[in-house]
């Protein structure tokens, strides 16, 4: 009799073990073995983003180059139940636009997905070798037990929409294209805006005219046969940072194209998100 007991207590032991381990949280601190991967620390969120989310701080090498990034996971994450990947872009250049603590959390709460982010190199290039930064987090992905890859979408504001589409022209991975007030056509951006001609001639080199295939390689509408994956793009029409119409022309030429693509358009002056926006982006993906 005691032998069955020892036998039945054993078995209920390595049960509860089991069932532990399938809803166990992923503590990225001690998960992460990647050796490009290092300087990981934990982020104190907030209650309203803590009680659906962990955060984390780390560094990370690019071909021997430094970058600053964030990964958010959703607390039901584990190695049985991996949960699907959004890659956000950051919209401006150098310190100009950093993440903050909460930035990937937010999306994270709200879409129960995985959210990398890159702060970009210190020697932004706009477009350059800094688009690297961006695909390395998709090997990162890959390689985490806890991430599932299918759907895997790639989502940005301003340049980090410029960003998203470059990204998903490189790398196939990428199932989904989410845009937000994104810079599609940079040769645009430069005639309308005095401030980019000195920011982009110091990035890139030069003007449109001086390095066209620099800046036609970073335009999205240029390349519109190539963005074969659904795509969502969120635009006002009375965005003075990046006109309106890089919106609609990019969205009309991926229609003509046969892309499954969908325009939201708000008639305010807002660059960036809207307080709905993140709904709107999770129904989308659903």
């Amino acid at each position: 009799m005691k032998k069955l007991l020892a036998t039945i207590i054993s078995l209920f032991l390595i049960l509860l073990t089991a069932c532990s381990n399938e809803v166990a949280d992923i503590d990225f601190m001690t998960f992460n073995t990647n050796p490009d991967i290092f300087n990981i620390s934990k982020v104190d969120l907030p209650y309203k983003l803590n009680r659906y989310c962990k955060s984390y701080s780390f560094d990370y090498s690019v071909d021997g180059v430094l970058v600053e990034g964030y990964i958010s996971i959703p607390n039901n994450s584990s190695v049985n139940t991996p949960s699907k990947c959004i890659l956000y872009n950051r919209g401006g250049n150098c310190n100009i636009g950093f993440l903050t603590d909460t930035d990937t959390a937010k999306i994270c709460a709200e879409t129960s997905r995985i959210v990398i982010a890159s702060q970009y190199r210190a020697n932004d290039e706009f477009g350059g070798e800094d688009l690297k930064d961006v695909l390395k987090l998709i090997d990162f992905c890959e390689s985490f037990d806890f991430a599932d890859m299918r759907d895997f979408t790639v989502a940005g504001v301003s340049r980090g929409g410029m960003m998203s589409y470059m990204a998903a022209r490189e790398d196939n991975r990428i199932k989904r294209i989410i845009s937000i007030s994104g810079v599609s056509d940079l040769a645009q951006a430069y005639k309308d805006r005095d401030d980019m001609k000195k920011l982009l001639n110091n990035f890139i080199g030069g003007s449109p005219e001086s390095k066209p295939e620099e800046y036609e390689k970073r335009s999205a509408v240029s390349w519109t046969d190539e963005i074969t994956v659904p795509t969502l793009i969120i635009h006002s029409t009375g965005d003075q940072q990046v006109s309106y119409s890089q919106a609609e022309s990019l969205y009309e030429k991926l229609l003509e194209n046969g892309t499954d693509v969908t325009l939201k358009t708000y008639t305010d002056s807002t660059h960036g998100l809207h307080p709905e926006d993140l709904a709107i982006i999770t129904d989308w993906l659903e």
